[in-house]
C-alpha cells in the first residue's frame, strides 16, 4: 500500500518583525509565562470547540494523529505511525504504542473512533460533528429533526483492528482526509470522558504536551508541562503557560507594556496606527500574513430576510472601501481580499469575487436600485471584546455614503455571546466573521462555511450546485480537485453571495521582556508558544 499525500502545502507568507531573530537570544526550557486568552465559546472539548479562544487552549492539551507544523503549516506526525490507503476510501491509521493520557490510562484506537463517533452523532450536539460527514455511516448517527434520535450509535466506517490500529471507509473517495486529520476535532478522548461527558468538561484530559491544571471560565485557564507526553510533533519549551482572559484589547496592551502580560495574540488598532507598537515595544513585535479571511456575513432568511436579495449583498459589498478602511485602521497590515479563500493554502486562487468585491459607488447604488432599495437601517453586528468597532463603524459609512442608507455598528459585549446569538438564529442584519485555517487546504474555507449543513454555516447557506462541485473535487485528485473546488468558490459570487469577503488576515504580534523566540504560527496566526522560551 501507497502512504497518502499529506503535504505539498508552502505558505506565501513574508514575515517580519522587529528584529531578525524574533528574540531569539536568550531563555531555554523552563519557566513560566502569562498569555492573553479570551473567552471560549463552548467547553473544552476538542468536538465542540470551532473558535479561537477555546482552541488556543484545546490544542496545547490534546493531541491528534497530526500536527500542523507552526512554520510551515504542513502536517507532521503526532500520535500517528502511519496513514495508508490505495483509493483515498479506505484508509489504515496506525498509532504510536505506549502513549499516555493526564490520566495516565492509554491511548488506544478505540479512543480515537469512539471520541469520533461520540462527536459525530446528533444526539451529543457537538460543534465540529459535520467534520466526520465524509465518514461511512454519518448519516446514521444524525438525526434529520433536532431531538429526534439517530438510527445508530456508531459510524459504520470506523472500525478498531487492535489496540493500536483502526480503519476509515468514507463514504466516497476523500483525497484531502489525512491532511484534515490534524485538526482538533479528530482528537482522542479517554474513557473516562465516556463516563460523564459533561463532568469530564470541568476538568478536561488530553494527551498533548501540556495538561490543563485549572479552568476558571472568565478568569484563567492554566496549563502545565506533561512530562510523559508520547506524541511526536512539539514537546513545548515552557513548564506553565497561563491564559489570562481579557474582554479588552486595550487593557490587554496596556499589560503587556506595564509587564503584566507575556504574548499578545492580537495588537489593538490604536497600537497600528503610525506603527505606535514599534515605538512601545522595540524589537518585541512581529508581523505575518497566515491563511484567515475577515468576512461580514448576512444573516439567514428566514432570521432577517430584508438582505434576501442577490444584488442587494453585492451592492452592500460593492459600497465598501476596503482600502481606506485597511489603510486608516489597520496601518495597512491587511490585504483587501478578493474571494473567500485566504492565500497561503493548496488550491487558493485570486480573484474569486471578481468586481464585487471592488470599491465602486456608483455601480454599488446602480446594484441597489435594481434590487429594490433598502427600507431602514442597516447593522454589522460585532463581538465588543476585541478591537472591532473601528473598522466595523468606518465599513458602516462606507456604506451609507455610498448607498445612501443607514448603517451602524451593533456591540455585543463578548465573543461568547455573539456566537451564542448567532448559533440561536436571533441576530438580525449582518455581522463580522471570519475564518482561520484549521488546515492548509481550499476546501477548509468552503465546505464548512458554506455547505448546507455545515458547522460555521452562520448565514445557513444552502445550494445544491455548489454542493455537487464540492463533492466532485473531494473525489478527485491533484489539480483536479483543486480546479474543482475553486470553481465552487467563484459560484459563491454570482449565485447568491453568502457573505462579502473584507480582506486576508495579516498577524501582528508582541511579547514582553519576560520571553523570547516568539513568532507567529502559520497554522493559527497567533504567538506559538510550544516554541517560545521564558526568560525568568
Amino acid at each position: 500500500m501507497t502512504v497518502a499525500s499529506i503535504s505539498a502545502v508552502a505558505l506565501f507568507a513574508t514575515a517580519c518583525g522587529g528584529s531578525d531573530d524574533s528574540g531569539d537570544s536568550g531563555g531555554g526550557t523552563g519557566g513560566e509565562i502569562i498569555a492573553k486568552g479570551c473567552e471560549p465559546e463552548n467547553p473544552l472539548i476538542g468536538g465542540n470547540t470551532g473558535e479561537s479562544c477555546g482552541h488556543d487552549i484545546v490544542e496545547l492539551f490534546t493531541s491528534t494523529l497530526f500536527r500542523y507544523d507552526p512554520e510551515t503549516s504542513e502536517p507532521i506526525a503526532d500520535l500517528a505511525e502511519s496513514v495508508e490507503t490505495e483509493d483515498n476510501q479506505n484508509f489504515t491509521v496506525k498509532i504510536k504504542e505506549g502513549v499516555k493520557f493526564h490520566d495516565d490510562t492509554e491511548v488506544k484506537a478505540k479512543n480515537f473512533v469512539d471520541a469520533w463517533n461520540y462527536t459525530a452523532n446528533s444526539e451529543n450536539a457537538q460543534y465540529l460533528a459535520y467534520f466526520f460527514e465524509p465518514i461511512e455511516g454519518y448519516e446514521d448517527v444524525t438525526a434529520e429533526e433536532e431531538g429526534a434520535k439517530p438510527a445508530k450509535s456508531e459510524m459504520s466506517g470506523l472500525e478498531v483492528v487492535d489496540d493500536y490500529t483502526f480503519t476509515i471507509k468514507t463514504s466516497e473517495p476523500v483525497s484531502n482526509l489525512p491532511i484534515r486529520l490534524g485538526y482538533t476535532a479528530f482528537a482522542p478522548q479517554p474513557d473516562s470522558f465516556f463516563e460523564d461527558p459533561e463532568e469530564f468538561a470541568k476538568n478536561p484530559v488530553g494527551a498533548g504536551p501540556y495538561q490543563l491544571t485549572e479552568w476558571s471560565s472568565g478568569q484563567q485557564a492554566v496549563l502545565e508541562k506533561f512530562a510523559d507526553y508520547g506524541g511526536g510533533a512539539a514537546k513545548g519549551n515552557l513548564d506553565k503557560i497561563t491564559f489570562r482572559i481579557y474582554d479588552d484589547e486595550e487593557a490587554a496592551y496596556n499589560d503587556l507594556l506595564a509587564g503584566n502580560l507575556d504574548t499578545l495574540d492580537n495588537l489593538p488598532a490604536s497600537a497600528l496606527v503610525d506603527q505606535q507598537y514599534r515605538t512601545d515595544l522595540g524589537d518585541r513585535w512581529a508581523q505575518e500574513e497566515y491563511p484567515a479571511i475577515q468576512t461580514v456575513t448576512f444573516a439567514p432568511a428566514d432570521v432577517d430576510p430584508k438582505y434576501d436579495d442577490t444584488k442587494l449583498r453585492q451592492a452592500v459589498s460593492m459600497a465598501i472601501d476596503r482600502e481606506k478602511i485597511i489603510t486608516d485602521h489597520f496601518d495597512g497590515a491587511r490585504e483587501p481580499a478578493t474571494g473567500w479563500v485566504a492565500p497561503g493554502v493548496e488550491g487558493f486562487k485570486e480573484g474569486a469575487c471578481g468586481e464585487y468585491c471592488e470599491f465602486n459607488p456608483e455601480e454599488a447604488k446602480k446594484l441597489l436600485d435594481e434590487a429594490g432599495g433598502f427600507e431602514g437601517r442597516m447593522t454589522i453586528s460585532y463581538n465588543a471584546d476585541s478591537d472591532h468597532k473601528p473598522w466595523v463603524t468606518a465599513t458602516c459609512n462606507s456604506i451609507r455614503e455610498a448607498l445612501d442608507v443607514d448603517c451602524v455598528a451593533q456591540p455585543v459585549t463578548t465573543f461568547a455571546q455573539f456566537r451564542e446569538q448567532i448559533g440561536d438564529e436571533e441576530m438580525k442584519g449582518m455581522f463580522r466573521s471570519g475564518w482561520i485555517a484549521d488546515y492548509p487546504h481550499i476546501e477548509n474555507f468552503l465546505t464548512p462555511l458554506y455547505a448546507t449543513d455545515g458547522s460555521s454555516n452562520d448565514g445557513n447557506y444552502s445550494n445544491k450546485e455548489f454542493e455537487s462541485t464540492l463533492e466532485e473535487a473531494a473525489q478527485a485528485e491533484g489539480d483536479e480537485s483543486l480546479a474543482l473546488y475553486q470553481e465552487a468558490e467563484a459560484m459563491l459570487a454570482g449565485e447568491d453571495f453568502p457573505a462579502i469577503p473584507m480582506w486576508y488576515y495579516t498577524a501582528t504580534i508582541g511579547w514582553s521582556e519576560n520571553v523570547s523566540n516568539v513568532k507567529v504560527s502559520q497554522a493559527s496566526g497567533r504567538p506559538d508558544l510550544l516554541n517560545a522560551t521564558a526568560n525568568n
